[in-house]
């Protein structure tokens, strides 16, 4: 069977050995060999397949718009890759979501595995297909993830069971619900609304993380959310890493966690700050897509796939 359609939507077949995966570069370009993303991936019984961007340059990019949008669009074509696993993110999948053909995606789903840049790639397979995708750690990641976070990974691909109960933050708002689970960078998901990529927040729970931004940027993108009617019927809201977080000479005298506790004061769907997630070595596995039960109790943050 090549896919699954249930309330959780499109579902990839999950890996097994000696299934290929491939690795390519829809954005910034490699800055090191992938040697230890190859070793781990080979230890879990995979093949893995190298596409031509993992070596390719051009300024910034791993090769030019054409070269990655090819090289992505070989892996979706090629229904002997089980899963497509960004290398890295950094900036460049918008510019060339849109000169990649899906079809035989929704015909032959198969796992997208990233982080960061890559929220272009999920907010648009599951607009446009309802499919599931994780939200994990990338093979430029691999030589400082913690040891949880890679795992989180094997059992994502591998469909085992995946559930995270994690320590309480002063911040959260208690409560429970469930939905689909979307989301990813905050930078990323402004920059695909009103697009081909943009997602109905309505009934899902919203994970949000990101990096190296400043504190007004941070408030600004949340009431960018709010306006677009993005946030008031979430059935949930989960923070991750929100890191190397910037402040002006005159500070902005709110927190990141008080930043988005306010913006959602009016809501009450339950909140979970410091899930984790995002860019810290601790990065674990969350699958888009997939229906998920998220509880936030004053003892304990619960929430599992």
């Amino acid at each position: 069977m090549d896919r699954v359609k249930s309330a959780s939507g499109l579902q990839p077949p999950y890996l097994k050995k000696g299934d290929k995966i491939a690795i390519t570069c829809p954005a910034k370009k490699l800055p090191n060999p992938m040697t230890d993303a190859i070793t781990l991936l080979q230890s879990w019984g995979l093949e893995v397949i190298i596409g031509e961007t993992v070596n390719a340059s051009y300024h910034q990019f791993a090769g030019d718009d054409e070269l990655r949008a090819k090289d992505l669009q070989r892996f979706i074509d090629d229904d002997s890759i089980k899963a497509i696993i960004a290398a890295r993110g950094g900036y460049g999948t918008i510019r060339i979501i849109d000169k990649v053909d899906f079809s035989n995606f929704a015909q032959h789903p198969k796992w997208v595995i990233g982080f960061s840049d890559i929220t272009v790639l999920h907010a648009h397979l599951f607009n446009n297909y309802g499919a599931q995708s994780i939200h994990g750690q990338m093979p430029v990641n691999i030589p400082d993830a913690s040891a949880k976070s890679l795992e989180s990974l094997r059992r994502a691909l591998f469909g085992e069971e995946l559930s995270y109960t994690i320590n309480p933050h002063p911040l959260n708002r208690t409560g429970q619900g469930s939905g689909l689970l979307i989301g990813g960078n905050l930078s990323l998901l402004l920059a695909v609304l009103n697009s081909a990529s943009d997602i109905d927040y309505a009934g899902k729970i919203l994970f949000i993380e990101d990096v190296g931004e400043y504190l007004y940027a941070i408030d600004r993108m949340m009431h960018t959310l709010k306006r677009a009617g993005k946030l008031k019927n979430l059935a949930g809201l989960i923070v991750g890493g929100f890191t190397d977080i910037k402040d002006n000479d005159i500070p902005f005298g709110q927190t990141v966690p008080e930043i988005i506790r306010s913006v959602v004061a009016e809501y009450n769907f339950p909140i979970c700050f410091d899930f984790p997630a995002g860019h810290i070595p601790n990065n674990h596995s969350l699958v888009f897509g997939k229906q998920l039960s998220l509880v936030v109790t004053e003892q304990i943050v619960a929430n599992y796939i």
